[in-house]
């Protein structure tokens, strides 16, 4: 399986990592990601611009499971963003509840292309993985979903601090 990447897809990855690097700022500022702060917002952009961007990157030449995955992110984003005007904008409420959980859900399915893409192309000169269905990227996808569970149980019992826009 070659390495190469694009043009696109070197812009795809910057751009991807600018993503994760914006949900971390978000999760250790506030402790969750707030499409309201700009680091919840930065997210946010470069989410979109990920996905979008993920849509030209096809080493297979046709679709794959992760762009399905994109599919799926920009479809959670809009609810997302908009869960405090749905369903309550009080402190702990139902709609910040479910603002967390979506938000986190993105970060999440974001994560799985990542891992398959790092563990099958990194290091080059010999790849971690030699397929998407090697046992060490079947493991770091259960070592994801645990890392998801807890956090999004630490985000959802975790009091928040007001946050000043």
């Amino acid at each position: 399986m070659p390495n190469h990447l694009s043009s696109l897809g070197i812009v795809h990855t910057i751009i991807s990592i600018l993503a994760i690097i914006a949900a971390i700022i978000a999760l250790f500022r506030t402790g969750r990601i707030d499409p309201r702060t700009g680091s919840g917002k930065g997210y946010i952009v470069l989410t979109i611009l990920t996905c979008l961007t993920s849509f030209g990157v096809m080493k297979t030449g046709h679709f794959t499971p992760a762009h399905g995955l994109s599919v799926i992110v920009l479809l959670l984003l809009l609810p997302a963003i908009y869960a405090r005007r749905l369903f309550g904008a009080n402190k702990s409420t139902r709609g910040e509840r479910i603002e967390t959980i979506l938000m986190t859900t993105t970060l999440f399915l974001s994560f799985i292309p990542a891992i398959t893409e790092t563990l099958t192309r990194l290091p080059i000169s010999h790849p971690i993985a030699e397929s998407p269905d090697a046992s060490i990227v079947k493991m770091s996808y259960l070592g994801l979903t645990v890392l998801f569970i807890i956090g999004l149980i630490l985000q959802l019992r975790k009091p928040k601090a007001s946050i000043v826009h």
